[in-house]
């Protein structure tokens, strides 16, 4: 009897052992619009792992790929309200909600790739995650999304001229309509997850991407020209809601910032190995990869970023990455 007796008691310990662990857990939901074989899915999956062990079990990462949460729009909407504590958005959709952003989505403003990190991991790309403070959206790091390039269904692009009367499907981004505007194009804003039969049913006539995203989403299936002319290198930005940032102590932001940080390295990794893979498997199907001269379309815009000269925010920014050695 003595022993049911302990047994019970020890029983009964566990199990307020077990509530009280679980209750110490504090769990952030991070949604987000891309597929879970897309390196920024992994880089985060492993952020979640870091993440957990760093702090000893106290915060844990549950992921929602594939807009299961909503559009990037949607998304940021929700990280404002607090509704939703993390999600990343391509800073194409972030200028709309944090304008200094505009500078990132502007054409061949980079001179490659490695000028765009230096940028993005200096103090330039610092004062761009924290503007977007006052707008109750926590920056916290920057994870390589390649450079975007055109591709179509129809009519392969080789020089600017070739994309009149061309239907492109853009972000919602005022930046990235005027560029395909100024590049002869007409801008078509269609969410991501609908723009596979829009492309079907000849809503638009392409679109403009990474590799990567272009392979991922099977977009190559109904387009058979990739054109690489490289027009903007575009970051996906990794953020929080201030409103869950402010509530997390001293000790979990640190936990976080560093887990962001080992996975945005983790994710560069990936992401030169997926990029060179998308080029070689959408061939191997089929398309065309055009290979066009860049300063024919980097001209043909070059006014864009001239138009800036009269504010006060973005054109000291372009300036300053233009300087960044």
């Amino acid at each position: 009897m003595r022993l049911i007796r302990n047994f019970s008691t020890a029983l009964v310990l566990m199990l307020l052992l077990g509530c009280t662990m679980e209750n110490s857990t504090k769990t952030l939901r991070l949604g987000h619009g891309l597929d879970v074989s897309h390196s920024v899915h992994k880089a985060m999956v492993k952020m979640g792992e870091d993440l957990l062990q760093r702090s000893g079990g106290k915060l844990k990462l549950e992921i929602y790929p594939s807009q299961q949460l909503g559009t990037e729009r949607e998304c940021l909407e929700l990280l404002q309200i607090g509704s939703l504590d993390m999600t990343k958005v391509s800073v194409g959709v972030l200028e709309n909600f944090a304008p200094k952003m505009t500078v990132l989505g502007l054409p061949f403003l980079f001179r490659d790739r490695q000028h765009s990190f230096d940028v993005l991991d200096g103090p330039i790309g610092e004062e761009l995650l924290n503007d977007g403070n006052k707008y109750w959206l926590k920056g916290l790091g920057y994870y390589d999304a390649g450079s975007r390039s055109f591709y179509t269904m129809n009519k392969p692009i080789h020089t600017p001229d070739d994309l009149k009367g061309q239907k492109i499907r853009v972000m919602e981004s005022a930046t990235a309509v005027r560029m395909v505007q100024e590049l002869g194009g007409s801008p078509t804003p269609i969410s991501w997850g609908e723009l596979y039969t829009s492309l079907q049913q000849g809503v638009v006539d392409g679109a403009e991407n990474n590799p990567p995203s272009f392979y991922l989403s099977r977009h190559y299936e109904v387009c058979k020209y990739y054109s690489l002319d490289e027009h903007t290198v575009l970051p996906d930005v990794l953020l929080m809601g201030t409103y869950v940032w402010d509530k997390l102590s001293e000790q979990e932001q640190k936990w976080l910032t560093e887990s962001v940080t080992e996975s945005v390295k983790y994710q560069r990794v990936l992401w030169a190995e997926a990029e060179a893979e998308a080029l070689r498997e959408v061939e191997k199907a089929g398309v065309e990869i055009i290979r066009p001269d860049k300063t024919l379309f980097a001209d043909k815009v070059a006014d864009i970023l001239e138009s800036y000269k009269g504010d006060n925010e973005i054109y000291p920014l372009i300036k300053q990455i233009q300087e960044t050695k």
